[in-house]
């Protein structure tokens, strides 16, 4: 009975001693609210795009309200009022800018993606969005995170998206993957048939490579041509497995 008794005191003095640790720490964070608010709303009044952007601070948390015109800016605002001895960052900034039909939204940000980083090896990143009440959701994979950040850096950037859902995988550094993607584009493009589709370099049949499985996506002008691209891939030496996710613009 005395043991039960003083393991129940224990446990007490401990919960006890966490919540008396938890108020210090609070109390500790909010002796500097006033200086991190005035901080953060000195910061933010030094760009025009938070003009209608307010901080608060409590405990240490900073408080973003009000409005930007794009998303990329509430993501810019909240990285301003990181400032000196906050804590944390509540971002509750609305975007407010225009406002534009999903389906007009996402055709626009998809051709843009479709020309993101010409000449950087874009055949070896797939990327698409889709668009619901304004909340854009970017899926597939890129090569590195520079491609990848590349192409959020667009979406987030366009006017009308209100908030961004980030699916984009990044493929796994390999110099054995590295090596099936060139013999996957010199396969590809060395076919007479196939050859086209480097003419235009914002469409070329995307190349993705993750641990030796490879993957074709885009769009190709026959049902032929996406038959030859996966005969193709398949002769491609190092390749484990081939993935055809070609689609068809106009069936011959």
């Amino acid at each position: 009975m005395k043991q039960l008794v003083r393991k129940v005191m224990g446990s007490m003095a401990a919960v006890m001693l966490l919540g008396s640790l938890v108020m210090a720490q609070a109390a500790g964070a909010g002796r500097y609210d006033t200086q991190i608010q005035q901080q953060a709303a000195h910061k933010l009044a030094d760009k025009k795009q938070f003009r209608n952007v307010q901080a608060t601070a409590e405990d240490g948390i900073v408080t973003l309200r009000g409005t930007v015109d794009v998303y990329q800016d509430k993501l810019d605002a909240a990285k301003k009022a990181k400032v000196e001895h906050a804590t944390g960052v509540r971002n509750l900034i609305e975007v407010a800018g225009a406002k534009l039909p999903d389906a007009q939204l996402q055709s626009k940000l998809n051709e843009k993606l479709f020309y993101d980083r010409i000449g950087y090896e874009n055949a070896f990143d797939y990327v698409t969005v889709s668009v619901n009440n304004g909340v854009a959701t970017v899926s597939g994979e890129a090569l590195n995170d520079v491609a990848r950040d590349s192409a959020l850096s667009i979406v987030q950037r366009m006017a009308g998206v209100k908030d961004v859902v980030n699916n984009v995988a990044v493929s796994p550094v390999s110099m054995m993957d590295d090596s099936v993607r060139l013999r996957a584009v010199s396969a590809l493009y060395n076919d007479p048939i196939l050859g086209k589709y480097a003419t235009d370099p914002a469409l070329p049949i995307r190349i993705i490579v993750n641990r030796g499985v490879l993957s074709l996506y885009g769009t190709v002008q026959s049902t032929m041509d996406k038959q030859v691209a996966g005969m193709r891939a398949n002769e491609v030496f190092g390749a484990f497995r081939v993935e055809n996710h070609l689609t068809v613009s106009k069936a011959t």
